[in-house]
């Protein structure tokens, strides 16, 4: 048992000067506080210098190293000091314990927990699986089947092969009498015909039935083997439900109130109620219901990426990241309440005072420059949008229709279709990619390269949506070519021109450690919380949906 007091970690460094944060991070968009960078710092220091596990974090650019994302959460102790508790998300080095670092909030590993006597049955049953798939005698049977299956179809062929010849000929012979033969021999030898027919068809009959016994008796012996198999995986399966909900229930949180909700409890109500893997082993999570647990008052916290970044997803050394949704929103949603927390600035309307400037307008379309912070269309919360806007101010038109969109953080061009005709003619240049589009893009470093390309193909992250992973198995194929226009203060200017339209592509293609592995400045999701996001659709070229005229605009970026 780990004594709470050991884990409270004091600052190094005077901390005198800082001021406390009034209220609680906002764990899925924040920029962190001084006090929780401070206390990354030194989390780091001893992550580099320590001596007592060994875990390969890829540190040193080793690719087959494994990052992790660690935590670390500001408290009060109950004497009142203030210092930090530290986390890491899931496993390091195959353990759940590692000194210095919270408890996971239910430790199935250790010896006395029901997890290890179940998962040694539901093991036991996995051996019994593989041992009978193995059985050399199945893949005999298998093979056998096949066999029988293929030789009584060509046989059946041939033999209907022969029933049409025979007919053929029979017909042949019929006509043949009919011409030659009086009436007694005309019926001798219609009889004689109807008996060679009847003959072949009974052929076929006493085939197909010695050939389905052959072939039941082959079935009969599989089947035996196959329903023992599937009867295994069925318990296996259903021991693992029962396991998966035993823990689901072991799983207990804390919130701010002092009040606990289990696993399966808090993700009932939601969209997905069974919880997905890994939910409640986040380091979030683990720090709070320490915290709670032991008296400490949580007063901001942050995560950060330690180590190379894994294969899809962008994560970069040192650098801190919201918390994902679809594990950590219903579960910290729980253990947030009873604390002051932050607003969510995602639900803030960013724009609600800029102006949403129109650049060019007649009675096919509208373009527009859209200002950082405001959204194309309307939102779950927000319906403030370009769109809306624009709504209101054509109230007699067809449209406006919705052409392309940019990310709420982005600004720059975009066009509106205002009729039916329009909206066709500009979603066919759109969609067959006719369209030229360029944009401009602060980065945080510096590019060496003057130009490239990037080809990442991209999806939606299904565990941590709005974000997307680079993934070559599933991913749609995702274009950008850019040119490097300069370099101001160690950051790379950028011109971006994506050949194909994917959410978040530019961002991702910047970001990604196989792209130019440098986020842009105050990208929220992909690198670090800024004013805003330093992207701007700059320049839009496409043809006039009534004129075929060429029509090039262009707005300057405010950064």
């Amino acid at each position: 048992m780990h004594h709470p007091q050991n884990l409270f970690t004091r600052f190094t460094s005077d901390i005198d000067h800082y001021s406390l944060p009034e209220k609680f991070t906002f764990p899925f968009y924040y920029q962190p506080h001084p006090l929780c960078v401070l206390a990354a710092k030194q989390l780091q220091q001893h992550l580099t210098t320590q001596q007592e596990w060994q875990h390969d974090f890829g540190v040193d650019g080793n690719e087959a190293g494994t990052g992790k994302m660690f935590g670390v959460l500001l408290v009060k102790s109950p004497q009142g000091e203030i210092g930090f508790l530290s986390a890491f998300s899931g496993k390091i080095a195959d353990k759940n314990l590692l000194p210095g670092f919270v408890p996971p909030v239910f430790d199935m590993l250790t010896e006395e927990s029901f997890f290890r006597s179940d998962l040694a049955c539901i093991t036991e049953i996995n051996s019994a699986v593989k041992e009978q798939q193995s059985n050399p005698r199945l893949a005999q049977l298998k093979q056998a089947l096949n066999q029988l299956e293929q030789d009584y179809q060509d046989e059946e062929h041939t033999q209907r092969q022969a029933i049409i010849a025979g007919r053929a000929a029979r017909k042949a012979q019929r006509e043949h009498g009919e011409q030659t033969l009086d009436k007694t021999a005309l019926d001798a030898l219609l009889i004689d015909l109807s008996k060679q027919s009847v003959a072949e068809k009974n052929v076929l009959k006493y085939l197909k039935l010695e050939w389905e016994e052959r072939i039941a008796a082959v079935k009969a012996e599989l089947d035996v083997l196959l329903s023992s198999l599937n009867q295994l995986k069925q318990q296996r399966k259903q021991l693992s439900n029962a396991l998966q909900n035993k823990l689901f229930a072991q799983y207990r949180f804390l919130n701010g109130r002092g009040e606990e909700q289990s696993l399966a409890a808090i993700f009932a109500p939601t969209t997905s109620p069974t919880p997905p893997a890994g939910a409640g082993e986040c380091a979030a999570p683990k720090l709070l219901h320490y915290a709670f647990k032991h008296g400490f008052e949580p007063l901001a916290l942050a995560e950060f990426w330690w180590g190379v970044s894994p294969k899809s997803e962008i994560r970069q050394h040192q650098q801190f990241y919201p918390s994902c949704n679809s594990k950590c929103q219903p579960i910290l949603g729980h253990m947030l309440q009873g604390l002051k927390v932050d607003d969510n600035p995602l639900e803030e309307n960013w724009a609600e005072d800029k102006e949403l400037e129109i650049l060019f307008e007649d009675d096919a379309l509208v373009v527009v420059n859209k200002p950082s912070g405001l959204l194309s269309v309307p939102g779950k919360t927000i319906t403030d949008s370009a769109y809306t806007r624009l709504q209101q101010r054509y109230p007699d038109v067809e449209g406006p229709f919705v052409i392309h969109r940019l990310d709420m953080a982005t600004s720059g061009l975009l066009v509106f279709a205002l009729t039916k005709r329009a909206n066709k003619s500009l979603q066919k240049q759109f969609i067959s990619r006719s369209v030229e589009k360029r944009y401009v893009a602060l980065l945080e470093g510096e590019v060496e390269q003057q130009n490239g390309q990037i080809k990442l193909p991209m999806r939606g992250d299904p565990v941590d949506r709005p974000r997307q992973l680079v993934c070559f198995e599933h991913g749609k194929p995702a274009e950008t070519y850019w040119e490097k226009i300069s370099t101001i203060n160690g950051r790379s200017k950028l011109y971006l021109y994506p050949k194909t339209g994917r959410t978040h592509q530019l961002r991702v293609h910047c970001a990604h450690h196989l792209g130019l592995d440098l986020p842009m400045v105050g990208d929220g999701l992909y690198g670090e919380k800024a004013d805003r996001l330093h992207l701007h659709a700059e320049r839009l070229e496409f043809e006039h949906p009534y004129s075929k005229e060429r029509l090039t605009f262009s707005a300057e970026a405010e950064f």
